[in-house]
């Protein structure tokens, strides 16, 4: 009995929690995606603003040190023209650079068509709606790689 209140408390509590946040989103046009790219999952927030980029409470220059890194970023905002319309804020985790920078350009395409559902043609054909789903094959048992073997010793 006492289990069940406490369950039933904890369900109020997020379901309130659940609709303060909805609340915020809709008073802010706060837009949301989430993207992934091999090991990698980025959780990414649009918000009206003048283009700014903070990946993991850094920004954007700071967080990634290669250019290419940073113009992946950029590529929905170019192809849908809406470059310095929106402030980036993301929160990346696993995965490394490169993958990650494919994670976040994977979830500012779905914010995008939050933000507008007119973009998904444009995004779509360029790809950046669909997730890339390769990953590094495991490693087998008797092999040196996933699918290299040893060198072949005849006597």
């Amino acid at each position: 009995m006492r289990e069940a209140n406490i369950l039933i408390k904890r369900n109020n509590q997020n379901t309130s929690r659940s609709k303060l946040h909805t609340e915020i989103a809709m008073a802010t046009k706060i837009y949301y995606g989430t993207g992934k790219r091999k090991t990698a999952i980025a959780r990414v927030w649009l918000k009206p603003g003048e283009g700014k980029a903070i990946i993991n409470k850094r920004p954007s220059d700071q967080y990634f040190g290669r250019e290419t890194a940073k113009m992946v970023i950029q590529q929905p905002f170019e192809l849908t023209e809406t470059q310095n319309q929106f402030d980036l804020l993301a929160n990346v985790r696993g995965g490394g650079m490169s993958g990650q920078a494919d994670a976040i350009k994977h979830g500012i395409a779905k914010a995008l068509l939050e933000y507008d559902s007119n973009l998904r043609d444009i995004l779509k054909r360029e790809g950046f709606l669909t997730r890339d789903s390769r990953v590094k094959e495991r490693k087998k048992y008797g092999k040196r790689g996933a699918r290299a073997s040893y060198q072949y010793s005849k006597r």
